[in-house]
């Protein structure tokens, strides 16, 4: 390793790189390549990669149908290009074979019952159906019990729908898009920063449903504003749904105040038709439904919006090839951005896994993912995509931005792209 000298004793081409290590760092090395194993990989055969999908029972299912027909038809169109056979590759005096492509099959697994065994039960479907990854995926309010399984089974987790991904930069197995709506808070805060300089912010008004994905943003963002000085006042609205709850609400709210609305397109709908002047307004851009939120029309012109994601305008020409083998394939598009991401994960994933040759161990397919990820052109929703050591979020920033007018769904970043 230190001189360049290859398994057959001889030297190796000096463009090869040379790694000066110590006695402690190499030990540490021959005791990592000791432990690898020879045993075969959960999930690979020969001529097959098994990979699974995990989907709770509280995620969309006209989303849930959505995301597995993209899901269904890329790897029907790749099984359709297998070429099979072996193809030997020679190295030295040892020749390696690998094959040139596998037919991957897809396991589709539905949770049922609450969260508390979910975790039972993947251990249960892993143990009858092996599989060499998790890929895509689609989640509700909690996603945190797959995240955990994922991370004990050692078992890749690549790129899931979900709202609440798990943020523990500790773990390795799970990969994520973005932070999602974890991000929005640093985004608003970030924009609120300004506000507090001109001193024209007096204290932060959260509005939520009580159970819902919103109740740990505004947790976030209330130990963020807290930190800055600002006085928080929560509205937890209750479960049911009531244009009372609005209009109660906003009798309370004065000019100079920061509001922040952690609500869902239903809720958005349902907000008075007056707006308080002079008050600086943001909506969840995850929650709400991006530029398809449901404003009324007073609204639109005022509400600023925490968008985690490249603006629609600038990712039209990246959206164009997903889009156009949606229509090809006939996949109607029932929610573009989690069938958009679904579609970046399969491709992803059979970039990796066509690179790997034969070398499928679930560690070096999330290695190479945090190698190749900022290579890509297509990426869909996201301006640009990367991962290193530590880094499980493969975008780091979003907008604050602003509709142009009443009525149409055009936005305008009130500022450049934010990396908090």
């Amino acid at each position: 390793i230190r001189e360049g000298i290859d398994a057959d004793g001889r030297q190796l081409n000096y463009l090869m790189p040379r790694f000066n290590l110590n006695d402690t760092d190499m030990a540490a090395l021959i005791d990592y390549l000791n432990h690898l194993t020879s045993a075969p990989v959960p999930g690979v055969f020969d001529d097959v990669l098994h990979f699974a999908t995990i989907i709770t029972p509280d995620a969309d299912p006209v989303v849930r149908k959505g995301m597995l027909e993209v899901m269904e038809k890329f790897i029907a169109d790749k099984n359709g290009f297998q070429h099979g056979g072996v193809r030997p590759l020679k190295s030295t005096s040892r020749s390696i074979s690998y094959r040139v492509k596998r037919r991957w099959q897809l396991h589709v697994w539905d949770l049922t019952g609450t969260a508390d065994t979910w975790q039972q039960q993947l251990q249960t479907k892993l143990a009858a159906d092996p599989v060499f990854a998790v890929i895509s995926g689609l989640g509700g309010k909690n996603w945190e019990p797959v995240h955990r399984f994922c991370e004990q089974a050692a078992l890749p987790c690549l790129f899931p729908n979900v709202e609440l991904p798990v943020d523990a930069s500790q773990d390795f197995y799970s990969l994520y898009f973005s932070r999602g709506l974890l991000l929005e808070p640093d985004l608003i805060m970030h924009d609120v920063q300004r506000q507090l300089a001109q001193n024209k912010t007096k204290r932060l008004i959260q509005v939520y449903r009580q159970g819902d994905s919103g109740v740990a943003a505004a947790k976030t963002l209330q130990a963020k504003a807290e930190m800055a000085k600002l006085k928080v006042i929560n509205h937890v609205l209750p479960a049911a749904k009531t244009a009372a709850d609005f209009n109660k609400l906003m009798k309370q709210v004065t000019a100079g105040d920061v509001v922040v609305l952690w609500l869902r397109p239903d809720d958005l709908a349902a907000l008075p038709t007056q707006v308080i002047a002079n008050t600086l307004i943001y909506v969840s851009g995850t929650l709400g439904g991006l530029e398809n939120a449901p404003l009324p029309a007073a609204w639109r012109t005022v509400v600023k919006i925490a968008y985690p994601f490249d603006l629609p305008d600038n990712r039209v020409v990246r959206m164009n090839y997903p889009l156009g083998w949606f229509k090809i394939r006939r996949i109607a598009v029932v929610n573009e951005q989690v069938q958009s991401d679904t579609y970046l994960a399969c491709g992803i994933l059979s970039e990796i896994s066509g690179d790997m040759l034969d070398s499928f161990v679930r560690d070096y397919l999330v290695e190479r993912v945090e190698v190749m990820l900022s290579q890509r052109l297509i990426t869909g929703y996201y301006p640009r995509l990367s991962l290193a050591p530590g880094q499980r979020f493969a975008s780091k920033g979003g907008y604050i931005a602003h509709f142009a007018n009443e009525q149409g769904k055009k936005l305008i970043a009130d500022s450049e792209w934010i990396i908090p």
